[in-house]
């Protein structure tokens, strides 16, 4: 039985110009380079309705025609491809920046969530009254040092754990950096003069996902983050689920089954004291297999053949697996995904999280369910950048018209 939208929920003027133009462009970004009668056929508008919408998309500079595409003979006019204009072609830019522990990532994306260039800023041991102005500095440095000629930055994209409220810019809560109710975006917008926006890693990672990965995600998603910081998050029917002011998604202290682990809370079995990368870092130290508590560095003696590194890396992967068993007990997704640093660089220890959640959940019994980021080891970039190329994507005139409005007044 079909349904008709009752006439007050059809958007109309503006309103139905901006959604069509969000259709024209989710549809060039899922099957481009595609001919306008393409993209009529799978937003369902009319011809002259994709024809507008092209027009206008291509002079903001977000799509451009793709002549060469044109097979040299056939029969009639020519149905020149429309593709989205990417950085490979001097299309706009997005910089991402993650905030982490004890380094930050910052990164150019161009529209498709395609990373064109990175710069890695270690930052353990700055005081935390002085980090955010270090970060800034060091991101107005990189964007200023790369190539003239290149596509226009449009804006700051900052994904960072902890609790953070996307409406004012500010991170809430990250106990690991020692911020409390911290103006990030306002340190990041008076040093590099570019609006920004800033979201949670966990969020921002399912945005990227719901954006440029699975299409199950659409239907539903549950995102792990695993790092210093351990959060998640939760999608439905495309809408990353906040919270009221943004505090939803805390999973430190979900309980692990069979984990013995004392919590600082004061109780056993917590997530984050049991699986974090600081956690394991230590772990590794007290085993001697690595000089310093570094996750990372536990990887590479794993990847080079430490057996025991590779113990304690399955080790946490079982124990992330069961935590993840609980979500999927709970909340039932079509999709987990998991960011972990150990299974997004070797397979066997995705298996081992699979194997784990399979294992104790009631619900699931396909491990194909759980799944790592789509943009692999450049997938905190990629999120980062989403942070402003999710708003863009749903709202392309009204956003790339108003990018200085993006970070919110104090």
């Amino acid at each position: 039985m079909s349904t008709v939208t009752p006439p007050a929920a059809r958007p109309s003027g503006d309103g139905r110009r901006e959604a069509n133009a969000a259709s024209v462009l989710r549809a060039v970004l899922d099957h481009g380079p595609v001919a306008r009668s393409g993209i009529a056929r799978l937003s369902g508008l009319s011809p002259a309705a994709v024809s507008r919408q092209c027009t206008d998309l291509a002079r903001l500079g977000l799509v451009r025609e793709v002549p060469e595409l044109v097979a040299a003979s056939g029969v009639g006019r020519p149905q020149i491809p429309v593709d989205l204009h990417t950085g490979e072609t001097g299309g706009p830019l997005v910089a991402g920046v993650h905030i982490g522990v004890p380094r930050s990532a910052f990164g150019l994306t161009d529209l498709r969530g395609t990373v064109l260039v990175r710069h890695d800023f270690r930052h353990d041991g700055i005081p935390a009254a002085e980090l955010a102005d270090r970060v800034g500095r060091e991101l107005a440095a990189f964007l200023a040092g790369q190539a003239p000629g290149g596509g226009r930055v449009l804006g700051v994209g900052a994904a960072i754990g902890g609790w953070v409220d996307p409406a004012t810019a500010t991170v809430v809560r990250h106990d690991a950096l020692g911020w409390h109710h911290h103006p990030l975006g306002a340190e990041l917008r008076r040093h590099t003069g570019l609006p920004v926006r800033v979201d949670n890693h966990a969020r921002a990672v399912a945005r990227s996902e719901l954006l440029f990965g699975r299409p199950a995600a659409r239907r539903s998603l549950v995102h792990l983050f695993v790092g210093n910081v351990v959060d998640a998050a939760l999608s439905i029917a495309g809408v990353v689920h906040s919270g009221p002011q943004s505090g939803a998604g805390d999973v430190a202290h979900l309980p692990v089954p069979e984990s013995t682990v004392r919590c600082p809370c004061g109780r056993t079995g917590c997530l984050e004291a049991t699986v974090s990368d600081t956690v394991i870092g230590r772990q590794a130290v007290e085993h001697g297999i690595v000089p310093e508590p570094s996750a990372a560095l536990l990887v590479d003696a794993a990847a080079a053949g430490d057996r025991r590194a590779d113990a304690l890396l399955r080790e946490r992967a079982r124990a992330v697996g069961r935590a993840t068993g609980l979500l999927l007990d709970v909340l039932n997704p079509d999709l987990v995904v998991v960011t972990e640093q150990s299974s997004l660089l070797q397979p066997e220890y995705l298996d081992d999280i699979r194997a784990a959640a399979v294992g104790h959940s009631h619900v699931c019994d396909d491990p194909e369910r759980i799944v790592v980021p789509h943009a692999g080891p450049a997938a905190l970039l990629v999120a980062a950048a989403t942070v402003v190329l999710n708003p863009l994507f749903k709202s392309p005139l009204q956003t790339f018209g108003n990018t200085a409005a993006m970070l919110p007044s104090a």
